[in-house]
């Protein structure tokens, strides 16, 4: 029996996408990189899984460490009994627009390096799967490829940066003969078909929005909200399709835009909301350097209005995505990215029963 080490477990992702890979992998047994802090949280999320499927008890270990460190915080002992990982799955980040320069350096950059040098050090490696982000386009105006990356662009913040950054390190090794695969997954929200979800952000944030304003909403006209478009995909989609890609012979060294191919518009995804909550919108054009400094530097405008000052930027990105890899190399599996409007009642709805849940990033 080989091994699998996964970083970024019990975060969103890690979460569900662990099951199905030991599902499909059968004589493969899974470790997971925890940071001591979420021991408790892995801890319950394994016991459910083997609960929900037998199959996978036994084949799930938990190690304590951390991808900052060196040996990813793994002593002597246990780096000896991980030499039969011949499958690396690295998820961990810190996802947080507001993040500061040197943490997201450190775990996304850093962090990135030591997976990389762990990886370096198997003796029977197949394969890297790294989870990138469509983000690392920066403010790219145009289509950015798959193929694309370093094109010259600026950042909106330290997240995106610090994830350009990891995946030219990503790339540099690959160029080296690292087998590897990136996926770029956009803005993940929740589940399709339940909208279960462990974070509210992204397009949450707008309905959140909504919901605080009675009947009618005024929504800033930021840019053309009939062109700008919302690289926004269920987590659902996200998982199936890097479980479907992971296996094929063709995805190695390859880079996958995980988004939905027919992105909704800004108005789309606001009108869809609106609708779903009973509230009429007004478009008010404004500009946004403005907007975004009275919304970060006036105290109580965030809290009141539930529109963090660093999301506002994304409803004015000039970016579009090219999902052609994704597109071709899922032909055939049944796995496709649903439609924006066939499941956005959901997320409200899970949003709606589960108030407890905010944008806090696991970190």
């Amino acid at each position: 029996m080989t091994a699998l080490l996964m970083t970024g477990f019990p975060g969103l992702l890690g979460s569900a996408l662990l099951p199905r890979l030991l599902t499909r992998r059968t004589d493969v047994r899974a470790v997971c990189l925890v940071q001591a802090r979420h021991r408790a949280t892995a801890e319950h999320r394994v016991s459910t899984m083997e609960s929900d499927h037998p199959g996978l008890r036994g084949r799930i270990e938990l190690r304590t460490g951390d991808i900052t460190a060196r040996d990813l915080g793994l002593g002597r002992s246990d780096l000896d009994t991980l030499r039969d990982v011949t499958e690396v799955w690295h998820l961990a980040a810190v996802y947080d627009l507001g993040v500061d320069a040197r943490t997201a350096h450190r775990v996304n950059v850093d962090g990135t390096e030591r997976v990389l040098d762990f990886c370096r050090s198997l003796p029977d490696l197949h394969r890297l799967q790294y989870v990138s982000t469509c983000y690392v386009s920066g403010r790219y105006e145009g289509t950015f490829t798959e193929e694309s990356l370093a094109e010259g662009q600026s950042f909106r913040n330290h997240y995106e940066a610090s994830k350009f950054e990891a995946e030219l390190r990503v790339r540099a090794a690959m160029a080296d003969g690292l087998p590897a695969t990136v996926y770029r997954p956009g803005i993940v929200v929740g589940d399709s078909r339940t909208g279960e979800t462990q974070k509210y952000d992204g397009p949450y944030f707008f309905a959140s929005y909504l919901q605080r304003l009675p009947f009618v909403a005024i929504v800033p006209r930021l840019a053309d909200p009939d062109e700008v478009r919302f690289c926004v995909v269920p987590k659902d989609f996200v998982i199936a399709a890097m479980d479907e890609l992971s296996v094929l012979d063709r995805s190695l060294g390859r880079t996958y835009a995980l988004t939905d191919p027919h992105p909704p518009t800004v108005r789309q995804l606001v009108d869809t909301f609106a609708e779903h909550l009973g509230r009429r919108v007004v478009w008010v054009p404004l500009p946004l350097g403005p907007v975004r400094f009275v919304v970060g530097s006036v105290p109580g405008i965030e809290r009141l209005s539930g529109l963090p000052a660093e999301a506002l930027e994304y409803a004015a990105s000039p970016t579009t995505y090219s999902t052609a890899n994704t597109v071709a190399d899922l032909a055939g599996t049944g796995v496709e990215c649903p439609a924006f409007a066939s499941y956005a009642d959901r997320l409200l709805d899970f949003m709606h029963a589960h108030p407890e849940i905010d944008s806090t990033p696991m970190v």
